[in-house]
């Protein structure tokens, strides 16, 4: 089901990522050898509108054409067929970023192609992982852990003092691979902004350089647990217009990375509407009381949380989650 490779494709470090399917066909392996044979690995277009880690990897690839990597590379590009339509995922397709190894969907093909992926690499002994993102919303660049451990604090803190650690959803690709290497997930803004993309280069660069994984300092760290992920429930249409029935505030993208305090409105509901949120914790349990309340038609929060990854997008909140709900936790030492 994927291409496995040893050399670039040719005309791949000037290609777009909408030309991506025309050449490669299907998601693709890439391995390339770098003075230090040990590969770092990098994990592109999970998501097929999030574009900024393949225009990072071809600046960073275009830096080494006439000189030798520093560490070998292992790249997989992801949902190609879903970049060549500037889309998330396909209607018909799973999200290539919840099929990892710890997945409840095990049985599906995609499933075994990131098995095959993640084995292929646990025999190479990666440095470290790294899978790079785009929000949809306005957020801040940072980085997420999947392991409370000082090396993937470390390899999280090179890209931002702000990290976050989750452990849901399952079957995410740096959750796999955090049972064998110091893994990230780098969130880099907005899809297509030049910002993001030039962070993720130096950023990608510095890791390449490494020997090994730098000391974390704690006190430099905004350290952060997300508790919940919300969603809106299947039978209840939504919007920002005050024509659904679960009428989500104009501004809610203001809301992300910062403290709101308990009562803070997220949404209206149609009068005499059963309609809700739902919040789900770290166990797939239900807890959407516990986080909102329901006075006079609006959804408001029960207790002082800080959200992230809210978005005016509705297909994206559809196809993932409306956001999640973080609290603030000590670096361990």
């Amino acid at each position: 089901m994927i291409n496995e490779l040893n050399a670039l494709p040719e005309n791949f470090l000037s290609a777009r990522v909408e030309d991506l399917f025309s050449m490669l066909k299907k998601p693709t392996l890439i391995h390339l050898t770098g003075k230090n044979k040990q590969p770092l690995f990098i994990c592109t277009l999970l998501h097929g509108n999030e574009t900024t880690g393949f225009y990072a990897l071809q600046n960073l690839l275009k830096q080494y054409q006439q000189a030798e990597l520093p560490r070998s590379i292992s790249v997989f590009i992801g949902n190609i067929e879903a970049a060549k339509n500037n889309q998330r995922r396909l209607d018909r397709q799973v999200d290539f970023n919840r099929i990892w190894p710890g997945t409840h969907e095990h049985f599906l093909a995609e499933a075994h192609m990131m098995k095959q992926i993640t084995e292929i690499m646990q025999q190479k002994k990666p440095f470290a992982s790294i899978d790079i993102h785009n929000n949809t919303g306005c957020n801040p660049h940072y980085g997420c852990i999947n392991k409370l451990d000082s090396q993937y604090l470390a390899l999280a803190g090179m890209f931002s003092n702000i990290v976050v650690y989750f452990t849901s959803p399952k079957g995410v690709q740096s959750s796999a691979f955090a049972e064998f290497c110091p893994s990230v997930t780098l969130e880099c803004g907005q899809s297509g902004e030049v910002g993001g993309i030039d962070h993720a280069t130096k950023y990608l660069d510095s890791v390449l350089t490494l020997d090994e994984m730098p000391t974390v300092v704690p006190e430099h760290i905004h350290l952060y647990h997300t508790v919940a992920r919300v969603f809106i429930p299947e039978g209840y249409s939504f919007g920002f217009a005050d024509d659904a029935t679960i009428n989500l505030h104009s501004e809610i993208e203001s809301y992300n990375f910062r403290s709101l305090a308990l009562g803070t409105v997220f949404a209206s509901i149609e009068p005499d509407s059963s309609a809700y949120l739902q919040a789900f914790d770290d166990d797939d349990r239900e807890v959407g009381r516990d986080y909102f309340e329901y006075t006079d038609n609006d959804i408001a929060l029960r207790k002082t949380m800080m959200p992230a990854m809210l978005t005016t997008d509705t297909t994206v909140i559809r196809q993932d989650c409306l956001c999640y709900l973080m609290e603030k936790i000590e670096c361990p030492e």
